[in-house]
């Protein structure tokens, strides 16, 4: 590899890093990890309904299942979700987020909301520094 492509990649985990620091940190601030946030920001973010179910947190995450369970428990014993058994499918079980999720969600979201345009200008300025470079 060509020391600027290497030099580009760098910075691009490090932009990349630096936002996931932050992230880190203002979930530990808000007394949750960052999982449990990701966790929020799937379940209020998901297309076309306000829950999801284990299996589709589990892919948002590229989680296995049995770990999304645990950490789904650990939202559960926070207040954040609640778990619902499908009406459609018994065996099914829906993640809803709780009042308390989503104001922790807003508050978080609204933190990381503020601190995109600046990954977004980092990561417009590699792509214009990468210019066909391979």
């Amino acid at each position: 590899m060509p020391k600027e492509t290497l030099e580009l990649l760098s910075e691009f985990r490090y932009r990349l890093r630096h936002f996931l620091r932050f992230s880190e940190e203002a979930a530990k601030e808000a007394g949750i990890t960052v999982l449990q946030y990701q966790v929020l920001v799937h379940l209020g973010g998901f297309p076309g309904r306000d829950w999801a179910t284990i299996s589709e947190l589990a892919e948002r995450l590229q989680s296995q299942p049995h770990g999304v369970v645990a950490l789904i428990t650990r939202c559960e014993d926070l207040g954040l979700v609640r778990r619902v058994h499908s009406v459609t499918d018994r065996r099914q079980v829906e993640v809803h987020m709780t009042a308390r999720g989503r104001k922790c969600l807003d508050m978080l979201a609204a933190r990381h909301w503020e601190m995109l345009p600046a990954l977004a200008q980092a990561l417009h300025a590699l792509g214009d520094d990468l210019g066909g470079k391979r």
